[in-house]
């Protein structure tokens, strides 16, 4: 029964702390992704997987009904916003009606959901003709090392591709960073060098990826915490303006799609 906490804290680690300092790097450019979302977003909104709900004082107030949906409880108190429901569950499948929505937001989950050509379909389905589908995750070439948390990790067109199984058009950005941020990239990827040069046989790409999410939590929180000891200014200093998102290329780090139902 002990482990079940800990085992809770391990996966949360995933979900990016606002508060955490050694996360900034990525929490910086997970904002700017719901400040880019809040331009567009209106009417009846659904955001799948929420985390620590960071985003929802932005998105909320854009909405006239605001419905979030995750695995576990937001970190935020959401009895401020009296346009927004959070509903506990897991998906695909969605239990929501067709046609419900307005858009769709899903910020840094498609990569963790095993049928993901459901999972699109389904978002598909409970979005209202016009409607929006908001996407971001991981660009598979910018990643330093496998991520067993990821059931996979997309490339340009692999994203697009998926994308245009069910929606009629999308529309392709990314996120990237100025001089600031690939400098942190460049130490964050000769810190993980270093730990992974003694994987000689190449075991995080041979083993099951379940195995791997333990030690890889353990040893990325290490290392993020590391990195900002060793370059405690650089890490405070970067701000979410030190990313901007674009037209889409293999310098992202992040992709940044919208899809619309026609």
């Amino acid at each position: 029964m002990a482990l079940k906490p800990f085992m809770k804290i391990l996966q949360t680690a995933e979900r990016v702390s606002p508060t955490d300092l050694s996360d900034n790097y990525v929490f910086q450019r997970s904002i700017l992704a719901y400040y880019e979302a809040a331009k567009q977003v209106h009417g009846e909104v659904l955001e799948l997987g929420t985390g620590e709900g960071y985003g929802i004082e932005l998105l909320a107030p854009k909405s006239t009904r605001y419905v979030c949906a995750d695995k576990h409880q937001p970190g935020v108190d959401l009895s401020i916003y009296p346009n927004v429901t959070f509903k506990q569950t897991s998906f695909p499948p969605l239990d929501f009606a067709d046609n419900s929505f307005d858009f769709v937001i899903t910020f840094q989950v498609i990569e963790h959901i095993p049928n993901d050509s459901l999972y699109v379909k389904e978002i598909f389905r409970v979005l209202k003709p016009g409607g929006k589908l908001i996407v971001t995750t991981p660009n598979k070439k910018m990643s330093i090392t496998r991520n067993p948390w990821h059931v996979r990790e997309y490339t340009l067109l692999e994203l697009e591709t998926l994308l245009l199984k069910s929606f009629q058009s999308v529309e392709k950005k990314g996120v990237s960073g100025n001089a600031k941020i690939m400098e942190y990239y460049n130490k964050n990827k000769a810190s993980v060098r270093k730990i992974t040069r003694f994987d000689v046989f190449n075991l995080q790409y041979v083993l099951p990826r379940q195995l791997l999410q333990i030690p890889y939590d353990l040893l990325n929180r290490m290392n993020r915490k590391k990195l900002l000891q060793n370059n405690t200014g650089l890490v405070s200093d970067i701000k979410m303006e030190d990313y901007t998102v674009q037209a889409a290329d293999d310098q992202c780090f992040d992709w940044f799609y919208i899809a619309t139902k026609k």
